[in-house]
């Protein structure tokens, strides 16, 4: 299935000069959805996870799907300010300034594998920072799984040497 297809480009957004992938028109079609989502959770599966892990908020809605289907937990990577219990935290830099990511204290058994899952890989800042905080843990990072990879952007290069899954890659 050519997913490039349901993805819409629009030009301009958020800013002038970006090219912006929007996945909700690959949302909105059944049988798009469908195979992202399939596709995604054979290239988790074959990292062999414990635990799927979302980055809030676009990695919430291929995340839980695919633990679901790999019958395996699901924990939230959040915004600051969103987690009830002890955490883990980790700042960031952003293009214009600063970010913060925090996870659970306790999200994983000792020695679990972990897959982080997200829509879109671009400069790497947002994986790499949630890679920090698995890092954290006493758990084992085994791969990274996005929809969408924006290899200009080299964000690949900023994460750890473990496998790295995109379903469509734009040059």
């Amino acid at each position: 299935m050519d997913l490039k297809a349901l993805i819409r480009e629009i030009p301009d957004f958020p800013k002038e000069g970006i090219l912006f992938r929007d996945i909700t028109t690959l949302l909105q079609d059944p049988a798009g959805l469908k195979y992202a989502l399939d596709e995604m959770t054979e290239r988790c599966r074959a990292m062999k996870p414990d635990y799927i892990v979302g980055i809030e908020s676009r990695g919430f809605i291929f995340g839980m799907p695919i633990a679901d289907r790999l019958g395996i937990g699901f924990v939230p990577v959040r915004k600051p300010g969103k987690l009830p219990a002890a955490i883990h935290a980790v700042e960031y830099e952003l293009e214009y300034g600063s970010d913060r990511l925090e996870l659970h204290q306790d999200a994983f058994k000792s020695g679990s594998r972990v897959v982080i899952v997200d829509d879109l890989l671009a400069t790497g800042g947002t994986a790499q920072a949630a890679a920090q905080l698995i890092g954290k843990t006493e758990a084992e990072l085994a791969g990274f799984a996005f929809a969408i990879e924006l290899a200009g952007l080299a964000g690949r290069s900023k994460l750890p040497e473990v496998a790295v899954e995109a379903l469509v890659v734009y040059e």
